[in-house]
């Protein structure tokens, strides 16, 4: 316990952000594990002085007439003759043990407790970035894919971390070294570190690529009222602008379609439609069956559902394969959609 003891805990501090306080709240109690180990005493004192680079560890025993427990108990004859002849009944009675006095399995349980700090220090350092990153989208390597799950293994830049097979983008594939967006949707603590939920498929990653694409919602002048979203496929984003000089779907578009094909590359070609939200249900039920021309809508309040009219030519365009348009228009708008010819 010397100079170098603490320019390693400087060293510490400086490349893995640990704070040195905290280090030496763990060497102090790896000095008392070892000090318990090796004496079996529960009395002790622990004094770390960083100016003057010492680590003494002492024994504490209360002065007693009688000794009726040796391993917390000394006479006052005794303590007298060891310590001082200022001492008195009641008092409490130091020794110091020198460190490197410890034994080597006691030396080995105080070196553990360090280990075990820093790890602990390293995870909570984790926990807190994730959490910071929380809903947000980082930017990671893959590694590998897991040939048995399909689970990918990315390097997020502070740790390694998977993305799910079921969080993957249907058809997408992850070669090694490629750099890939992943929205961060959920962090856990656990024993051995922070459980990261990393997604490919879920309708926040379109929300934020376009946050970080299109300066007008940067700035709140265009704003993303929902995203839904059938990944790989096809998702469905209503905005409004706060501006009526600014138009949101053209922002979201940009000039000749350069935002949002940045965003379609970036999820491997999965169609966007951007709708203009209105609070109108029956316009915004219009507008999000788009491409499809409506022709008329009619709102069922009570029961939350709307019957559209479209022309004949248009029907197979509202629904769409399999469904899908009037699926996600649904979901969108929060209404039952029913789609009729006139």
């Amino acid at each position: 316990m010397n100079k170098e003891f603490f320019e390693a805990l400087d060293l510490l501090e400086k490349e893995k952000g640990i704070p040195k306080e905290y280090m030496i709240g763990k060497v102090e109690n790896a000095l008392l594990t070892a000090f318990k180990r090796e004496y079996g005493g529960t009395n002790v004192r622990i004094f770390i002085d960083e100016n003057k680079k010492e680590v003494r560890v002492y024994e504490q025993k209360n002065v007693v007439e009688e000794v009726s427990d040796p391993a917390t108990e000394i006479t006052l004859a005794d303590a007298r003759a060891m310590r001082s002849k200022r001492l008195n009944i009641g008092d409490i009675c130091e020794f110091e043990i020198k460190t490197k006095a410890f034994g080597r399995i006691s030396a080995q349980t105080a070196k553990q407790v360090i280990i075990q700090g820093i790890r602990e220090a390293e995870r909570g350092m984790m926990i807190k970035e994730y959490e910071s990153k929380q809903d947000e989208i980082i930017t990671a390597v893959v590694e590998r894919v897991d040939a048995n799950t399909g689970n990918v293994i990315v390097d997020t830049g502070t740790s390694h971390a998977t993305l799910l097979a079921s969080e993957q983008i249907p058809g997408e594939v992850y070669t090694p070294d490629s750099r890939i967006k992943v929205l961060v949707t959920e962090v856990k603590k656990e024993t051995r570190g922070p459980l990261v939920t990393l997604s490919r498929i879920h309708p926040g990653l379109v929300r934020r690529l376009f946050e970080l694409e299109v300066p007008e919602i940067q700035d709140g002048m265009v704003v993303i009222h929902g995203v839904i979203r059938e990944a790989g496929s096809r998702s469905k984003m209503a905005v409004y602008s706060k501006d009526d000089n600014v138009d949101p779907i053209g922002a979201c578009i940009g000039n000749k379609g350069m935002r949002i094909n940045r965003i379609v590359e970036e999820l491997g070609g999965e169609r966007i439609d951007i709708v203009k939200y209105s609070e109108d249900p029956a316009e915004f039920i219009r507008a999000a069956l788009s491409p499809a021309v409506v022709l008329d809508v009619e709102i069922a309040e009570d029961e939350h559902s709307a019957r559209v009219i479209v022309a004949p030519d248009q029907l197979s365009l509202a629904i769409g394969k399999e469904g899908q348009n009037a699926r996600l228009a649904a979901r969108l708008t929060g209404y039952k959609i029913d789609i009729k010819t006139n």
